[in-house]
């Protein structure tokens, strides 16, 4: 059974920086995608940011050049540092893994960690 562990989310000031962590456990194939994807409220998930086991990340335009997203293999980690923030990220951030196999993919997901950015 895979879990996803998240930590990091919170309140902070607009300008401000947050660093969220994503720990995978469980059975996990090396073939996998992780990253994050965030909720505002009465808006579809997007995503923020997502890497693959041996790729460069990829980036959604808005946390281009502010968010940095990076991968420790080793620990099945990612982490989301989150710099300049502003009113527009607040919403609740959901760690993704993608597994990748002959079924196809699998997706699991965190359980949430809010993050509110004050003005």
């Amino acid at each position: 059974q895979v879990q996803l562990v998240e930590s990091g989310g919170g309140l902070v000031q607009a300008g401000g920086s947050l660093r969220l962590s994503c720990a995978a456990s469980g059975s996990i194939s090396n073939i996998n995608a992780m990253g994050w994807y965030r909720q505002a409220p009465g808006k579809q998930r997007e995503l923020v940011a997502i890497v693959t086991s041996g790729g460069s990340p990829n980036y959604a335009d808005s946390a281009k050049g502010r968010f940095t997203l990076s991968r420790d293999n080793a620990k099945n980690t990612v982490y989301l540092q989150m710099n300049s923030l502003n009113p527009e990220d607040t919403a609740v951030y959901f760690c993704s893994l993608k597994v990748f196999g002959v079924w196809g993919t699998r997706d699991y997901w965190g359980q949430g960690t809010q993050v509110t950015v004050s003005s």
